[in-house]
């Protein structure tokens, strides 16, 4: 009973992300990035060989396709245990939604902890040790948006200066005026 009930399961995740279009969208960014792809298990994609710059990581899912840099034969088995809840967040994000909202966890995540996975909610859910990543402390919200304006976020110093306000240490610097400035 039980495994009619995970087979089920596989069939309607396995439909429910071709309708969606992702599965589609990840054959596709597959094909682009210049990797096989295999039959791999529980209904899987597995493709391999990924060369494009973007999105810079080991793995990742699109759909039922899980995308690597090597080989999925030279890859750890815990990065494919990672990989595959992925693809029940596709699939539960109705396909396409899950890359805006991935967005935001990770950003949410990057301002809470200074890392792009320790706070994302979909990462946690996928294991983040499995997926290579390391559990970190939550920092102030108000840290998280300061290292953001400031550490990488250099357009923003171009564009407003530090003259105007709201330097890294949160006060104004201000220059006193010279006779060079006039």
């Amino acid at each position: 009973m039980r495994r009619r009930l995970e087979t089920t399961l596989i069939g309607v995740r396995r439909v429910g992300n071709w309708v969606n279009l992702s599965t589609p969208l990840g054959l596709g960014i597959a094909k682009a990035g210049g990797c096989r792809t295999k039959s791999g298990p529980r209904g899987l994609r597995l493709a391999g060989g990924y060369r494009l710059a973007f999105p810079y990581a080991p793995a990742f899912t699109v759909g039922n396709v899980l995308i690597s840099r090597t080989e999925w034969s030279d890859a750890s088995p815990k990065l494919l245990a990672h990989e595959e809840p992925h693809t029940w967040q596709w699939l539960m994000c109705a396909g396409l939604p899950f890359l805006p909202l991935y967005g935001v966890a990770t950003a949410w995540s990057w301002l809470r902890t200074g890392d792009r996975g320790a706070g994302n909610v979909f990462e946690q859910r996928a294991g983040l040790a499995t997926g290579g990543y390391r559990a970190r402390p939550s920092r102030p919200l108000v840290a998280g948006i300061r290292a953001a304006a400031w550490a990488g976020g250099g357009w923003i110093r171009k564009r407003w200066g530090r003259s105007r306000g709201g330097g890294p240490n949160g006060r104004a610097d201000v220059r006193p005026a010279s006779a060079a400035d006039a």
